[in-house]
């Protein structure tokens, strides 16, 4: 059986052409001609069995031949903000595979111990559409600027919020634990997708800073642990995806 060929084509249904870097791997890499099938996602929920119209040069041309609406298989929207490592290839796996167990928004801290802050978003943007395709995702995960710690809490008032941390002498509840008590209730106007938000906050390689974390818990955020293990930030990151993920299908 040949398998089938994912094109992300955002706003695929008002539109007859692939966008360019799209187009060029299917024409010089994958050599699709007039009358070859593919898949299109729009990254907002639906695929669309399609067919090459024309190609041109550079351009692909196509005609939408089936709507496939996707179901989430979960409930709520997960957003995971985390501070980028100094290696920047570690985020850049995080963002591959949190998108492969699927979540919705990536947002990135700028804490006080942080040791990296810039980041190329538009990287991360390419690494998080190619897990979306390999992986069958119908919805794309937003990816958010880098953004001030204060200002980033200051902004994240509703839902369910949580911050991840080792400190011993701040009470800490098990994530996971937490997150299976409840399910989150449909809002008339979600966050994202229609569904109240449920924000994890991990930290640095050096953590947040003691008050950092106070002033999340003063903000409404919940504090809690990962488990027993101590995790690298980027392997915490990926283990909160994972809880949110499991807790709400």
């Amino acid at each position: 059986m040949k398998e089938e060929r994912y094109f992300y084509v955002p706003g695929a249904s008002t539109l007859s052409e692939l966008p360019e870097e799209e187009a060029t791997h299917a024409l010089r890499v994958l050599r699709l001609k007039e009358g070859d099938e593919m898949m299109l996602m729009d990254g907002e929920g639906t695929f669309f069995r399609a067919s090459v119209s024309m190609t041109s040069g550079k351009h692909c041309f196509y005609q939408i031949l089936e709507t496939l609406p996707q179901q989430r298989t979960w409930q709520g929207h997960l957003h995971l903000a985390i501070a980028p490592t100094k290696m920047m290839e570690r985020i850049e796996w995080l963002a591959e595979k949190a998108t492969e167990v699927g979540f919705d928004e990536l947002s990135l801290l700028d804490c006080r111990f942080s040791e990296r802050r810039v980041v190329k978003t538009p990287r991360l943007e390419k690494i998080v559409i190619s897990a979306m395709k390999q992986s069958r995702k119908a919805w794309k995960p937003v990816v958010n600027e880098m953004q001030d710690f204060k200002s980033f809490i200051s902004q994240h008032t509703t839902g369910r919020r949580f911050i991840a941390h080792c400190y011993e002498e701040i009470e800490r509840v098990n994530l996971f634990e937490s997150l299976q008590k409840t399910h989150p209730q449909p809002l008339p106007h979600r966050e994202g997708q229609g569904e109240s938000p449920l924000l994890v906050l991990i930290g640095p390689e050096g953590d947040f800073s003691i008050d950092e974390v106070r002033m999340a818990v003063d903000a409404g955020f919940v504090s809690v642990d990962l488990g027993k293990s101590r995790l690298r930030t980027e392997t915490a990151g990926l283990a909160a995806v994972m809880m949110m993920q499991l807790s709400q299908q």
